[in-house]
């Protein structure tokens, strides 16, 4: 048993973008694929829920909205409905930790708290 506090995000939730170069983008609000697409035409977006390694990488459709909460990948036009490998899989997995971990993406708020410890 160890000793647990309770933290509580003041972060507003985005949708985030991971693109090749480990740049981050986040919207806060509804956005669909295409407007992010006319910004970045020698990409496709994915969604890392629907990535598996060993499996095709396809594409968002332009016409989606991109989902608050939810981490997506601009990868070049090239790495389309090609399989992904594991090695690969696992550089985006860096790629997004760093970029998430340099945005401050994983640190929430915390309000200090009065802690016992028995003896």
């Amino acid at each position: 048993m160890g000793i647990c506090s309770s933290c509580e995000s003041s972060s507003v939730v985005t949708a985030k973008l991971i693109f090749d170069d480990g740049r981050l983008q986040e919207f806060s609000y509804p956005v669909k694929v295409s407007y992010v697409l006319q910004k970045n035409p020698t990409c496709f977006i994915c969604n890392s829920d629907e990535m598996d390694f060993d499996d095709v990488v396809s594409a968002v459709s332009d016409d989606e909205v991109l989902q608050l909460g939810q981490l997506y990948f601009a990868l070049p036009l090239s790495r389309l409905k090609r399989r992904l490998k594991a090695e690969e899989m696992a550089a985006l997995a860096v790629k997004a930790s760093l970029a998430l971990t340099k945005s401050g993406g994983d640190k929430c708020r915390c309000r200090p708290e009065n802690i016992c410890v028995f003896r």
